[in-house]
């Protein structure tokens, strides 16, 4: 039995309790929560013999070739009557091989190797699964185990294509160390060229990873892989679990994308989707066995309503097993380094969070609107993913503020290691849609950035995809709006539009990454202020590729001011990797002046100063440091590289004096700090500190 339901220790609450007092009421709910963790993994070890082994069933379910070349099939179809496969191997027969029922609902097929001892279904042999249900229609389907699926160019739906080559791909390079800060490229293999068609696992490695490398990411989070037949749903609709989608080229193509990441020293994770999948019947999940209950919940419950997908059923075994299985085959086959759980909020609550607004009260947190079973299949998920791979990343997408969701189980929390601060996108979208920049609110803009739950790690964000989907603007675009098709040369001279957007998007980003969280995020094309909005070719676009794409080709002109912002941004990430902000513990604001709308902080042995103001500049302004000695630019907005007017000497010094002021007990009287400007700057007897116009 696990030493997890026997320890009467755990949970230990105590750090829980201390960080977050309003959570005493809820302690007795958080025990129960625990208690129904611990007591699932006993059950499962004392069934399975060990998760490690429940947790690999993609070894023993859908196709295993034995070493004498046999084949043996299994399948869960709870809901069938009979079950039988088909394909090229027996010219489409459809009854000629039958599966033989086992116990709670399984069905298994011995096939015995050719004559010439080669197995009978060759590797790229297409396959169907033919279900009898219990109402006497047969059912072509596809296994949900399978490992390959293609698509032909006159087909509506994707074949199961039995994945088995000669050769396997053998890994070169082992994963990097866990990055201690988080610098995340959200990016989708499918626009990663500006080409107007579907690009590959191969453009990405060849063309993609090399700027991810050069712009100071640490790790790449590949949306879309699992396979989805509707190429529009973004990777959010996936009928195959354990297929990488094969519009972007074989498995091997994909393990080489990961591979060569990990030879950079790039982190890798999968966007992965077990909040719900797609309503596909004949290419995906939905009736499998010909009943709407097999990997789902039955009837209304089992039903999406926004989103016209399917809901797992977290209290089932089998569904367990195949979630979890489904997180190992990615890690063991792939060799990914973690995930970001797509829609957990939709999975924690039975309302999917949907016409809910979260208002932070802690009732909304607990009771019977919680899905309990939900809750415990991410605390197993997160416990064998930690407990089998120490250095496995897990993030959690949710919008509801869940407490406890990043701290350990052992501590009474879910077990993620980082949450995406969603309400930071958000309110630089409402800033620029509804205020002028002049009259925002710096303090409500500090507070959002500041705002996560203590003991809690955030990865927090300026924009992500959700920004720069049809129907919503990128921060460029916001900012410049039409003026960036013909005013972003550098030839010419900036227009007021253009020179104020610029330095705001590098503003709102540099304060987004040292202020807001322990990581960060940014989505491809948004470091360069990419021009125009994402849309996958779909009727109402006439299936046109030309928003589906990142116009990297932008940043290779050099007279184009793309490259400025580029520049900006690879320095930004270059700098925090020197120092580690994000590895550092939340920033101390100094200074919150609302009318000169200057932001001054300290973080990791970094001052940084921010005048968002757009015309106002100030000469020697004082600012607070908590070390006296002396001080010098690190990273400069100003600088002309960056689209900047070049107003400041890049190796002036700094010398504090003993003044008290803003709760600190040395200051210095700043240079002029530029309106719209931000620097960066560092002790020189300590770290730098970076003072941002």
């Amino acid at each position: 039995m696990s030493d997890l339901i026997t320890d009467e220790t755990l949970p230990n609450l105590k750090a829980f309790l201390q960080a977050d007092p309003y959570i005493r009421h809820y302690e007795g709910e958080l025990r129960k929560r625990y208690k129904q963790f611990a007591e699932h993994l006993a059950q499962l070890e004392e069934a399975e013999g060990t998760f490690d082994r429940f947790t690999l069933s993609y070894q023993s379910f859908g196709i295993q070739r034995r070493s004498d070349n046999a084949l043996v099939l299994r399948e869960w179809a709870p809901g069938a009557e009979a079950v039988f496969l088909t394909g090229d191997f027996n010219s489409w027969e459809k009854q000629s091989h039958p599966f033989t029922q086992t116990e709670f609902g399984k069905w298994e097929l011995f096939l015995s190797p050719e004559l010439d001892k080669s197995p009978v279904i060759k590797h790229l042999t297409k396959l169907k699964l033919v279900v009898l249900t219990r109402t006497g229609e047969y059912l072509f389907r596809i296994s949900p185990w399978a490992k390959y699926v293609t698509k032909t160019l006159d087909s509506v739906t994707y074949d199961w294509t039995h994945w088995d080559p000669p050769q396997p791909y053998q890994f070169q390079h082992p994963r990097p160390p866990r990055p201690s800060s988080l610098r995340i490229y959200e990016a989708h293999v499918g626009i990663g060229s500006p080409e107007e068609k579907i690009a590959s696992y191969k453009n990405f490695t060849r063309d993609v990873l090399p700027r991810i490398k050069d712009l100071g990411y640490n790790c790449v989070q590949l949306m879309a892989i699992m396979e989805h037949a509707y190429y529009a749903s973004f990777g959010y609709q996936v009928t195959n679990f354990f297929a990488a989608s094969s519009r972007f080229g074989i498995p091997d193509d994909l393990k080489h994308l990961v591979d060569t990441a990990h030879s950079m020293g790039i982190t890798v994770l999968l966007d992965v989707v077990h909040s719900h999948a797609s309503s596909n019947t004949e290419d995906g999940l939905n009736y499998f066995d010909g009943t709407d209950s097999c990997f789902f919940h039955g009837g209304s419950r089992g039903n999406h309503s926004h989103w016209g997908s399917r809901l797992f059923n977290y209290s089932s075994w089998e569904v367990v097993r195949f979630l979890l299985s489904n997180l190992r085959w990615w890690m063991e086959e792939y060799h990914f380094d973690g995930f970001r759980f797509d829609g957990v909020t939709s999975m924690l609550y039975h309302h999917h969070g949907i016409g809910t607004s979260f208002s932070g009260n802690y009732g909304e947190y607990f009771g019977m609107h919680v899905d309990e079973n939900a809750v415990v299949y991410l605390m197993l998920a997160n416990h064998i993913l930690h407990t089998l791979y120490p250095q496995c990343i897990t993030l959690a997408e949710d919008v509801s503020g869940m407490p406890g969701l990043c701290r350990s189980i052992e501590e009474g929390g879910l077990g993620f290691d980082y949450r995406l601060t969603m309400a930071v996108p958000d309110k630089w979208i409402q800033v620029l849609k509804e205020i002028r920049d002049e009259d925002w609110d710096l303090g409500n803009i500090v507070y959002t950035l500041t705002n996560r739950r203590r003991g809690e790690a955030s990865v927090t964000y300026a924009e992500s995809h959700d920004q720069a989907l049809v129907g919503d603007k990128s921060l460029a675009f916001w900012l410049m709006d039409k003026e960036m098709y013909t005013n972003m040369s550098a030839l010419i001279a900036m227009t007021p539009v253009i020179d104020r957007g610029i330095q705001l998007h590098k503003l709102i980003r540099l304060l987004t990454h040292s202020l807001g969280g322990e990581g960060y995020l940014n989505f491809m094309g948004n470091e360069f202020g990419h021009p125009e909005w994402l849309d996958f070719p779909r009727k109402g676009n006439n299936e046109s590729y030309y928003y589906a794409r990142r116009q990297f080709n932008l940043v290779d002109i050099e007279h184009l001011r793309y490259r400025q912002l580029y520049s900006f941004d690879r320095d930004m990430n270059l700098t925090e990797d020197k120092y580690g902000w994000l590895a550092a513990g939340q920033a101390a604001v100094t200074t919150l002046n609302q009318a000169d709308k200057v932001i001054v902080f300290e973080r990791a042995n970094l001052l940084f100063i921010f005048n968002f103001h757009p015309c106002n500049s100030y000469i020697n302004y004082r600012v607070a440091v908590e070390h006296a000695g002396k001080y010098k630019i690190k990273l400069n907005s100003d600088e002309l590289q960056y689209g900047g007017h070049g107003r400041l000497v890049q190796d002036t010094e700094f010398f504090t004096e003993p003044t008290p002021f803003n709760g600190r007990a040395q200051s210095f009287l700043s240079i002029t700090i530029w309106a719209g400007t931000c620097h960066q700057v560092c002790p020189l007897t300590k770290n730098s500190i970076h003072r941002c116009h």
